[in-house]
């Protein structure tokens, strides 16, 4: 459920709302000298957001309001592949492309799930081991990690944040045409 507190415009002139300011407030109260607060921080106003992601006035605000220069807040949220800077779909799919997943076909499964998305290279952001892509309506994000650690069940897809493992094109496609209708298979 998408929580009204952030609104689902486009960035502003770097304004936040009085109920955004004051939901980062209490959770930097929250928050306050604890072990991981950036991490913390981070992950809860990215939950808030209605696209999943960190807009660039949110960063500054709370680089302003804890002190943390904006550099480090913005190396943090680059670094850890959980955070998003733009935008994401209402669904995801991951794909892994570490040596194992690779090596069973997760580059076809790519290429398959773009072409099925109508998704093409200018859409990609970012590099072959950690693409970004979303779709014009919203609707679905693709992005690839380096690795899920989950070798084993290689090819390995994640689907609206579920593992899938052992994954094939046929059963890719199953998967995001059962999304485009509203639902899992």
């Amino acid at each position: 459920m998408t929580s009204a507190i952030f609104s689902d415009s486009a960035p502003r002139a770097g304004a936040l709302s009085f109920e955004e300011q004051d939901f980062i407030d209490r959770l930097i109260v929250k928050h306050r000298g604890r072990p991981g607060m950036l991490l913390s921080l981070l992950e809860e106003i990215q939950e808030k957001q209605p696209h999943k992601y960190l807009p660039i006035e949110v960063l500054d605000y709370l680089s302003a309001r804890t002190g943390i220069p904006g550099a480090q807040i913005y190396s943090v949220a680059t670094f850890y592949a959980l955070f998003n800077l733009k935008p994401q779909g209402d669904h995801s799919v991951c794909i892994c492309r570490g040596t194992a997943c690779h090596t069973r076909g997760s580059r076809n499964l790519l290429e398959r799930v773009k072409l099925q998305l109508g998704l093409k290279v200018e859409d990609e952001e970012g590099s072959a081991d950690k693409l970004s892509m979303t779709t014009p309506d919203r609707k679905f994000t693709v992005r690839t990690v380096a690795c899920f650690g989950q070798c084993a069940l290689a090819p390995v897809v994640e689907v609206d944040h579920s593992i899938l493992g052992h994954v094939n094109e046929r059963a890719l496609d199953r998967e995001v045409e059962s999304l485009k209708k509203g639902g899992r298979p």
